[in-house]
C-alpha cells in the first residue's frame, strides 16, 4: 500500500515523498482511511510505529477540503502530555504546512503567557499544546472553540496519569458540538481510565488496535544485568560505554539528582554527556534536547522526562540505569530507540532497590526474563524471594477434661393436699391505720416502738 492509495492532496503526496516517508506503516494504514471518512477514532499501538502521521495527514487533509466553521477560531487542537513530545509533534506538523496557508501555534507550560497571547490572537487554524497551559488560555477567553472541527489526544492514557481529566474535560467542553471529529490516540485500549473518557469525548468510535503495549518490538535488542549496588551499577554503566558499539545513548535514571551525578560523572572521563530533568526551565531544556538531536552530544542522562514523543533515529543505545517505577514506562523509555526499521539495544540494570520494578516489568511484558553476564564483574546479587505471608497460628484449646460441677439436690418439701391449709381458714389480721404526726407526740414510747 502506499500513500498516494489513501486519496490525499496533491500537495501533501508531493511533501510525504519529499520527506522519504515510504510505505504507511499499521497504524497509517488503518487510521487515515477512517480519520478521513469522518470516524472518531480511537487507537492504540506500539511506541515508534508512526501514529503523529496518523493523524497529520487526515487533518491537514480536512482543513484543504472542508469550508472552515468560523473564520476566528482553531479548526485542529492537538493535545500532548508532555512539552517534549508536543514540540515534537509541531516540528512534524510545520513540515506539512509550511508550503500551505495554514497556520500553526505551539502552546506549552512554562513559556511566556503574554506573548502566547499575542499568537493567539493572530487566529491560527492549528494549535498544538499541553492541556494545562491551554485550559489557562480558554479559562481567560483568550481564544474560542465553538468552530473546532478536529480535536486529538495524543497519548491520552498518559494525560490522564498525569492528571489532566479535569482540564480535558474543560477543552472538551468548550467544544462540544455535532460538527467536531476526535481521535484518541493511547499506548493501551486496557486503560480503564481512558475508556471511560473516551465515552465522554467519541461518538460511535472506530476502534483501531496495532500491537499491544505487552507486544515485543522486534527491532530492540533487550538485555538484563543484575548489580549488588549503586558502585557496581556505574562500573557496569562503565563497562557498557566503553565496549558496545553505539551512536548516541539515552541513559534514564531515576532521579533528577541522579541525572546531573552521572553527566558530571562521565564529562569527567571525557564522554560528551549532559543532563536533562525537569529542574530546568524550558528554554533551558529545549536547548539541550535540540542540541542533542544535532549531534552535539552522544550521551543524553534524563529522568522519564525524555521516555515519550522523542523521534531520535540515531539513538542506537538506551540504558535503564534505574528500573521505572511504572512497568508501562519500560516500554516507552525502550522506544526511544529501534526506530523507524533501526535496530537498537536496551540494557537494563537490577540491583536490590529495582526489583520489585523489575519484577513489575516482567508481569508487563507476560515472559520471564533471563539476566546476563559479564566477564570479570562478579556480582552476589541474585534477586530477592517474595515475602512468604505471616501464618496466624489458631489458640489450642485444654483436652484436659474438666469434671462438670456437682448440682445440689433440690431439697423437696414433702407436703399432702390435705396438709395444705385453706386460704378461707386462715385467720384475718386487721392492718392498723398510720398515725398522724400529732398522734405520734402524744403517745408514749411504747406506743410509737
Amino acid at each position: 500500500m502506499q500513500f498516494s492509495d489513501f486519496g490525499l492532496d496533491r500537495c501533501l503526496i508531493d511533501t510525504v515523498n519529499h520527506l522519504g516517508f515510504s510505505e504507511p506503516t499499521q497504524i497509517q494504514q488503518q487510521a487515515i482511511p477512517a480519520a478521513m471518512a469522518g470516524h472518531d477514532l480511537i487507537a492504540s499501538s506500539k511506541t515508534g510505529s508512526g501514529k503523529t502521521l496518523a493523524f497529520i495527514l487526515p487533518a491537514i487533509q480536512r482543513l484543504t477540503k472542508n469550508r472552515a466553521l468560523s473564520k476566528r477560531d482553531p479548526r485542529v487542537v492537538i493535545l500532548t502530555p508532555t512539552r517534549e513530545l508536543a514540540k515534537q509533534v509541531f516540528s512534524q506538523l510545520r513540515l506539512f504546512t509550511a508550503n500551505t496557508q495554514f497556520k500553526a501555534v505551539l502552546i506549552l507550560g512554562g513559556e511566556n503567557f503574554n506573548d502566547q497571547v499575542k499568537v493567539l490572537e493572530k487566529d491560527p487554524h492549528f494549535i498544538v499544546a499541553t492541556p494545562g497551559r491551554l485550559a489557562d488560555h480558554l479559562k481567560q477567553g483568550h481564544f474560542y472553540l465553538n468552530g473546532l472541527e478536529l480535536l486529538i489526544l495524543d497519548e491520552a492514557d498518559r494525560m490522564l496519569d498525569l492528571g489532566f481529566s479535569k482540564q480535558l474535560t474543560q477543552i472538551n467542553n468548550a467544544a462540544d458540538h455535532r460538527k467536531r471529529q476526535t481521535l484518541l490516540f493511547s499506548a493501551t485500549l486496557d486503560h480503564a481510565q481512558v475508556n471511560d473518557f473516551a465515552k465522554e469525548l467519541l461518538k460511535k468510535p472506530k476502534r483501531i488496535a496495532i500491537a499491544s503495549a505487552h507486544t515485543e518490538h522486534e527491532d530492540i535488542t533487550k538485555r538484563f544485568f543484575l548489580a549488588d549496588n549503586l558502585s557496581q551499577k556505574e562500573v557496569l554503566l562503565q563497562h557498557f560505554l566503553t565496549t558496545e558499539i553505539s551512536q548516541q545513548i539515552i541513559i534514564f535514571t531515576a532521579t533528577r539528582s541522579d541525572t546531573e551525578r552521572l553527566a558530571t560523572m562521565l564529562t569527567k572521563q571525557d564522554l560528551n554527556a549532559v543532563a536533562l530533568s525537569g529542574d530546568l526551565n524550558q528554554g533551558q531544556r529545549n536547548q539541550i534536547m535540540d542540541s542533542f538531536a544535532k549531534g552535539k552530544h552522544k550521551i543524553l542522562v534524563t529522568t522519564d522526562l525524555a521516555s515519550r514523543g522523542l523521534d531520535l533515529i540515531n539513538v542506537s543505545h538506551v540504558i535503564n540505569f534505574d528500573m521505572p517505577k511504572h512497568a508501562e514506562e519500560f516500554v516507552h523509555r525502550i522506544g526511544r530507540t529501534g526506530r523507524a526499521g533501526s535496530k537498537g539495544d536496551a540494557i537494563s540494570l537490577v540491583g536490590p532497590n529495582d526489583w520489585l520494578s523489575f519484577k513489575n516489568v516482567e508481569a508487563f511484558l507476560q515472559k520471564k526474563i533471563s539476566f546476563t553476564k559479564v566477564a570479570g564483574i562478579k556480582v552476589k546479587f541474585k534477586g530477592l524471594k517474595p515475602r512468604k505471608e505471616k501464618v496466624v497460628k489458631a489458640k489450642v484449646t485444654s483436652t484436659i477434661e474438666q469434671k462438670p460441677l456437682a448440682k445440689k439436690p433440690r431439697k423437696v418439701i414433702k407436703k399432702t393436699f390435705l396438709d395444705i391449709e385453706d386460704a378461707g381458714a386462715m385467720k384475718i389480721i386487721k392492718r392498723t391505720k398510720a398515725l398522724t404526726p400529732e398522734q405520734i407526740e402524744n403517745s408514749s414510747k411504747k406506743e410509737q416502738d
